[in-house]
């Protein structure tokens, strides 16, 4: 059996050694920090959440929990890691993030199959018949490797910009001008909302919209030919989580319907919803520190001191991290991958995680569970069945694989990638919340038959 070799241990990495590791497969999972850090990076553990700890949504019959789900019955350690680690946040997995972090460190300590290596690796042999190699280094892949990908793959790298949302100590917090809700009342209330009124959410875009940014710097910029050039003349970021400041630049309202959506969150006070609403989500067990729901941006700290202090019930608040912007790199997959994550012209090298054009915490999880399977079969001998078209799962692998080559963007998990339901039965059931009841029926179906094989 061929040995299996990893690299990269955020989210990806580990499910994949874990799921191969199971399966039989001696890995090595090499994980360049802290040897070498990235920008975006605070510590050098396993699974470390880079930007928020939401996992999304469980509410039952949505696109994250199908997604959920279907990991769920595979065995993703990962998943069960977060479920252990679990942090109330309503219809939301939310996860204290040091607790994931140690329980993932442990699984794969634990594991006698998987060897750990703290180096960086800059070369991929892809000649070796020996190994299986997965590389999930993630999106702040490093650019001697980045140099690598663009030597085997004949391609340019393509990039878009994240941003990471700002975490405030809860003792700062003014509890006399907040309140606890759960949007429509719906499981718990869980989450802090700050409640603005007209006047101050009109004050609040003002200085929003005089607010200084941080410029770009030489790391966040496009590596060509392994080296660092000039920035792009427009930064291209992902629509999932665009910086509060340019979802501001669309309009007056755009953050009233975004982000600052009072829609569902009842003022107690009052018995009205607020005119715009900034939410909290706790961020760890202690319950010590919330982080801002939605609100990455990539002011300079000092404007962002300024600015979300005008927050009701933040005026005097600590900021125990500002948001940040940092620089998201992915592979063009729709010409580089098939749909078992093997590159094309390198089949005994597969790709995971954001590196492969998805987007989210769960979606790479996902994948790095699909990279560890399918690393495995290789490993036998045996060539992988993708997962099924009707699936979650199996419909962001067929996304990322057949989108259309000129428009593709990295994407999460929505019933949009799922197959439609048949016209007539669409006909029939005007219903979405039961199309997607039968779609997630028919997935999980079709989800079990493929783990039985």
């Amino acid at each position: 059996m061929k040995k299996i070799h990893i690299i990269g241990g955020g989210l990806a990495g580990p499910e994949a050694a874990l799921q191969a590791a199971n399966a039989g497969c001696d890995v090595t999972l090499s994980e360049m920090r802290p040897v070498r850090s990235t920008e975006a990076h605070q510590t050098s553990d396993f699974a470390e959440l880079v930007c928020s700890n939401s996992l999304k949504s469980e509410s039952e019959n949505t696109a994250p929990w199908l997604l959920k789900q279907e990991m769920r019955r595979a065995g993703s350690f990962l998943l069960q890691a977060a479920d252990a680690s679990a942090v109330p946040a309503g219809h939301a997995l939310a996860v204290d993030r040091t607790e994931f972090s140690r329980r993932v460190a442990e699984l794969i300590e634990q594991h006698p199959r998987i060897t750990v290596r703290r180096e960086e690796i800059t070369h991929l042999d892809e000649n070796n018949a020996d190994t299986i190699t997965i590389l999930a280094s993630g999106p702040l892949t490093s650019s001697p490797l980045a140099a690598e990908l663009q030597r085997l793959t004949g391609a340019e790298h393509l990039a878009f910009y994240d941003s990471i949302s700002p975490i405030v100590d809860a003792s700062t917090i003014d509890m006399d001008k907040v309140y606890f809700a759960a949007r429509w009342d719906k499981g718990t209330a869980d989450y802090i909302n700050c409640p603005f009124t007209k006047e101050e959410y009109e004050a609040f875009m003002d200085a929003l919209a005089t607010a200084e940014k941080i410029e770009q710097k030489a790391w966040e910029q496009l590596p060509t030919d392994g080296s660092v050039t000039a920035a792009p003349e427009k930064l291209q970021y992902f629509e999932g989580c665009l910086p509060i400041e340019e979802t501001a630049r669309r309009g007056r309202d755009t953050l009233r319907f975004g982000p600052m959506k009072p829609a569902g969150l009842t003022n107690p006070k009052t018995g009205r919803w607020p005119y715009a609403a900034v939410q909290l989500r706790q961020e760890n067990l202690r319950a010590d520190s919330y982080n801002l729901v939605g609100f990455q941006n990539s002011l300079k700290y000092g404007e962002q001191a300024r600015v979300l202090r005008m927050i009701p019930g933040l005026e005097h608040a600590t900021f125990l991290r500002y948001g940040q912007i940092h620089r998201n790199t992915y592979l063009h997959a729709p010409s580089l991958l098939t749909e078992t994550l093997q590159l094309k012209a390198h089949p005994g090298i597969l790709i995971a995680g954001q590196l492969s054009g998805i987007e989210g915490y769960t979606e790479s999880i996902a994948s790095g569970l699909l990279a560890g399977r399918y690393a495995a079969a290789l490993a036998r001998g045996e060539q992988p069945e993708p997962a099924p078209r009707l699936t979650a799962n199996g419909s962001l692998s067929y996304y990322i694989t057949h989108a259309e080559h000129k428009k593709f963007q990295p994407a999460n998990i929505t019933f949009d990638l799922l197959p439609p339901l048949e016209e007539e039965l669409r006909k029939k059931i005007r219903d979405k919340k039961e199309r997607h009841r039968i779609q997630c029926e028919r997935a999980l179906e079709a989800w079990d038959t493929w783990l039985a094989k």
